[in-house]
């Protein structure tokens, strides 16, 4: 069973990914397999045709910081960036999920779940969400960026009134409620579906 787990930058789907790891769930980061993928042969000459040499720092970094002011200035570059990137991790994907059992839950953590119609694909979708304030002052903290970066990407991303309705579970991050116990809920469910 695959499930996509998403959120925007800053709700916590990191962490709540770390929870479902180790309740035994094979997880799948969509986000840091395409940073890796960026490398591949195919990959990389097609993000150089596209946003040039400077996008890469050295044989093993990309340019993170050029990349994101490209991309989150210019919604058009971002499309083409993410249609270059987005059939890589797909058929990374694939390997991955060839790996496991049909029973094995696993979780398939996107930031773009909802946007790239990725969750359609999916047996199961989970929103994690947070009050766009507590978002801000975690990126900020975690990247050390300025509340107006945060504010551009948050931009780029629906939010999550927008994603509410398309998501089967919603997890809570707002500091406010525990998140073992919302885990643990979605769990049973999907074991119970499955």
């Amino acid at each position: 069973m695959i499930i996509g787990l998403t959120g925007g930058i800053g709700s916590g789907k990191t962490t709540v990914a770390k929870l479902f790891e180790t309740m035994g769930c094979a997880i799948y980061n969509s986000d840091e397999k395409a940073k890796e993928l960026y490398f591949n042969t195919s990959v990389k000459a097609q993000v150089i045709g596209l946003l040039g040499n400077e996008s890469y720092l050295s044989d093993d970094e990309i340019n993170k910081d050029y990349i994101s002011k490209k991309v989150f200035s210019d919604t058009q570059l971002l499309h083409q960036l993410n249609k270059i990137i987005h059939p890589a991790v797909k058929e990374d994907f694939t390997n991955f999920q060839s790996k496991f059992s049909p029973e094995t839950l696993i979780i398939k953590e996107t930031a773009l779940l909802f946007e790239t119609g990725i969750y359609k694909e999916l047996d199961y979708s989970i929103l994690v969400t947070a009050p766009v304030f507590i978002k801000i002052a975690r990126v900020i903290k975690r990247s050390n960026v300025t509340k107006e970066d945060v504010e551009k990407r948050i931009l780029t991303q629906w939010t999550d009134e927008r994603k509410s309705p398309l998501a089967n579970f919603i997890i809570v991050n707002d500091n406010t409620q525990a998140l073992i116990p919302q885990v643990l809920q979605i769990i049973k469910k999907l074991k119970q579906h499955a």
